[in-house]
């Protein structure tokens, strides 16, 4: 698995003008391949008049899911290049549409690839990405009277609380580089006197 990827920070929409030929790149976020394809439609549906509405997405955290589209532009000047603009970017669970409005002017296949690939590099620098990192979840329980100085010394030392509940004992769940999960143990003893339980779970994604 991958220890860290980027995302678009926000789905939005980034407009170009190059010889007269409007290029707006919709971009956002996308969980799962179904996702990607929701925004495209919903894309395409909002620009129906448009000339071409191309698109690429890269679906996972190795990129094992790419598609792209030129949708009508000549062979491998718009998807592509769109696709290898996200790639070379290190974008992962993203979406990009670009939609052309012709304006008259002939543009070239070279000209194409580099508006293509262009409106969406400049739509991720308007937008701004995130780099997530793989961490360890897990649950520590603690007593009632331990768990609010547990919970400040956590945040404390920058571990990531991301859920508490709360029943005859207090069960935090916490996110954690794999490689402090030993170390982290023997803070835990430390700081409960030894008297909270730990347990490791799966792997998941967060904001680095």
């Amino acid at each position: 698995m991958q220890d860290e990827y980027r995302t678009v920070a926000r789905a939005g929409v980034h407009e170009t003008e190059i010889n007269r030929s409007r290029f707006l790149c919709a971009v956002a976020p996308a969980a799962t391949e179904r996702e990607a394809q929701e925004f495209i439609a919903a894309v395409r549906k909002e620009h129906a008049d448009a000339t071409h509405n191309c698109w690429a997405y890269v679906i996972g955290a190795d990129a094992s899911t790419q598609k792209a589209s030129d949708d009508g532009e000549p062979g491998g000047t718009a998807g592509v290049p769109m696709l290898q603009m996200l790639l070379r970017r290190d974008m992962r669970y993203v979406v990009a549409v670009v939609t052309r409005y012709y304006g008259g002017v002939k543009l070239g296949a070279g000209g194409l690839i580099r508006a293509y690939g262009g409106a969406v590099g400049e739509a991720l620098d308007a937008l701004g990405t995130l780099t997530r990192r793989r961490f360890r979840l897990a649950t520590v329980t603690v007593d009632h009277q331990r768990a609010g100085k547990l919970q400040n010394d956590l945040r404390a030392t920058g571990r990531t609380v991301r859920d508490v509940r709360y029943g005859e004992e207090v069960t935090l769940e916490i996110g954690l580089p794999d490689a402090d999960v030993d170390a982290f143990r023997a803070w835990l003893a430390d700081a409960t006197a030894g008297t909270a339980r730990f347990e490791p779970g799966g792997e998941a994604y967060g904001d680095a």
